[in-house]
């Protein structure tokens, strides 16, 4: 535990980072299973009908929603048929064709779906960053690039990325390091697991009608000497080499993202 005081951007981050929906969610149901949210009011305003064009069987009981495919019995089938149904309906995050995991509430993966529908459904979805520290203690941050879906231009750790749904954490840290700072985790030394957190907040994805959840993994490795990032995806602008309170002072100013500014706070212990 770090024996600094706690700074004030610390609890203020903690709590955007923990706020319930701005507006009334009801759980969702896929395959007999709770899995997510949708906020009241988003499934009838696509119209039962147009759902049931696309072959999505949907119930409401006891103020939730039940949902299967009508063909078959495919909790992937029928959420990615509905996943299609919000984007036509303008009522979907950015379309990556990349399926994300969905769990349950044991944290079992049932299903998968595409990774623009998951904050309109409030489904739980798993997150790793990595802090990259040079030898003398400077810290590797990335920023953003302009056209992110989420915080464009903002500051983030070296690496910070989802997992895939044929990803575990090893992999997904493995893709993302290389696809974002263009590192291969071989090149890096004394690579270690820091902790873990949740991210609760509202989401401005599928306008407005979002909430995420999400369980964040951060680690930490050292970047030698003459080794440098070099983005790869086309999603970070340029990197910089900072001193640590730099990088804190960038935190009290909202520089970072709110998932980047809690992994800073976990790396100093607070």
């Amino acid at each position: 535990m770090s024996a600094l005081p706690v700074p004030e951007w610390v609890a203020r981050t903690r709590a955007i980072a923990c706020a319930a929906p701005l507006q009334p969610r009801e759980t969702l149901h896929v395959a007999g299973q709770a899995v997510g949210s949708v906020q009241r009011g988003l499934l009838p305003d696509l119209g039962l009908d147009n759902l049931r064009a696309m072959g999505i069987a949907l119930m409401q009981r006891d103020g939730a929603w039940w949902l299967q495919a009508e063909v078959g019995d495919s909790a992937t089938l029928a959420l990615n048929r509905l996943a299609q149904v919000l984007r036509a309906d303008g009522r979907c995050g950015p379309w990556r064709d990349e399926q994300l995991a969905v769990r349950n509430a044991q944290g079992e993966s049932i299903a998968t779906v595409e990774r623009g529908a998951v904050r309109v459904l409030g489904l739980a979805t798993l997150a790793v960053h990595l802090v990259g520290v040079a030898p003398d203690g400077r810290l590797w941050v990335q920023q953003r690039a302009a056209d992110k879906a989420m915080f464009p231009n903002r500051w983030d750790t070296l690496m910070g990325g989802m997992v895939s749904a044929q990803d575990d954490l090893d992999t997904a840290l493995a893709r993302e390091t290389w696809e974002e700072a263009g590192l291969r985790l071989d090149a890096l030394h004394e690579l270690r697991h820091g902790g873990f957190f949740e991210l609760n907040q509202p989401s401005d994805e599928g306008d407005g009608c979002g909430y995420i959840r999400e369980r964040i993994h951060w680690y930490v490795a050292t970047v030698p000497d003459g080794v440098l990032p070099d983005n790869q995806d086309g999603e970070v602008q340029g990197f910089a080499l900072l001193p640590a309170d730099q990088v804190q002072a960038w935190a009290a100013q909202e520089r970072f993202t709110p998932e980047a500014a809690l992994v800073w706070a976990g790396y100093w212990g607070w």
